[in-house]
């Protein structure tokens, strides 16, 4: 029992943990490659070793290939090449601590999806983690030293959390039909064919050294192949919603990093906003708690009344 107790706990720590030093090895990684050449090594690196699992080769449903297409797109190509650019000029802890926002986005786009409004305790989760979000971001976007790149830099990371939020949408249907790892590799796949164009010439220009070389295989075996084993298979084993919480590591990760490792600094405001936005994300995890247990609980009651479900 203390081993399993140990095992549920590792799959819940790990991921969050890799993803949040993801943001540190970009960084360390942007001193050798361009942006365009991070993002491609990065995808290379993750598809070769996803490559490895013999689970990740399965087919999936021919009806399910366009879409997985497009999570290649929504998933890995686009939100993972504006990280890199966006680092060139904000700090990756910044960029790291803003990722604390993921889980608000894909509430909303769930909600805009569905058509309807979400519940009551879901919009307070919401209005709390955007609040959370724009004190993050308020000191690179108004302090003195803020500038057009900073704003535009912000920009590109919101942007690629929208990404997310519709990718982590489309995902879950796709995982559950055909299992996370077919549609992860499959996905990545398709990301490593559209950023080779501008990729590969910048890997072929890069100034590479031990350092670098180390870094990006760190965020192509750890964050986008490891960590993404590790979701998944915690998914599986405890569940999705509780899975989902190693996500509230990210931003405490990569904000230790930054400044502890690359002398970052960071405002007050800054922090307390990361708290604030990882707070409405709790909120809205919760509210996802509840709802699955009002779910699960339905069954039961229409069992004890005489007739039911007939």
């Amino acid at each position: 029992m203390y081993l399993a107790e140990v095992v549920d706990l590792l799959l819940l720590v790990l991921p969050g943990t890799i993803w949040g030093a993801s943001f540190l090895f970009i960084a360390e990684g942007l001193d050798a490659l361009s942006p365009n050449g991070v993002t491609f090594v990065r995808i290379a690196i993750g598809f070769a070793t996803l490559s490895l699992v013999p689970a990740a080769r399965r087919p999936i449903a021919r009806s399910d290939r366009v879409r997985t297409a497009l999570l290649g797109i929504l998933w890995f190509a686009f939100p993972l090449s504006m990280f890199p650019f966006a680092e060139q000029h904000v700090s990756s802890a910044l960029t790291g601590m803003l990722n604390g926002a993921n889980p608000l986005f894909a509430a909303a786009v769930a909600s805009a999806i569905a058509r309807q409004l979400p519940s009551r305790a879901t919009a307070a989760g919401l209005a709390v983690g955007f609040v959370g979000a724009v004190l993050i971001a308020l000191p690179d976007m108004t302090g003195s030293a803020a500038g057009d790149s900073q704003t535009i830099s912000i920009v590109l990371i919101v942007a690629a959390l929208v990404s997310y939020g519709f990718a982590i949408n489309l995902a879950r249907p796709l995982q559950q039909r055909n299992g996370a790892l077919p549609v992860v590799w499959r996905a990545q796949a398709v990301a490593l064919l559209l950023t080779a164009p501008l990729g590969i010439p910048s890997a072929l220009d890069a100034r590479w050294s031990p350092h670098a070389v180390a870094s990006l295989i760190a965020l192509g075996v750890g964050g986008t192949c490891l960590a993404n084993v590790l979701a998944a298979t915690a998914a599986g084993r405890l569940g999705a919603t509780r899975a989902s919480s190693t996500t509230f590591l990210m931003p405490v990760v990569a904000l230790i990093l930054g400044v502890i490792v690359r002398h970052e600094r960071v405002a007050v405001v800054s922090i307390v906003g990361a708290a604030v936005c990882l707070t409405g994300a709790w909120l809205i995890r919760q509210a996802g708690v509840a709802r699955e247990r009002a779910v699960r609980a339905r069954p039961l009651e229409q069992a004890r009344v005489p007739g039911a479900g007939c």
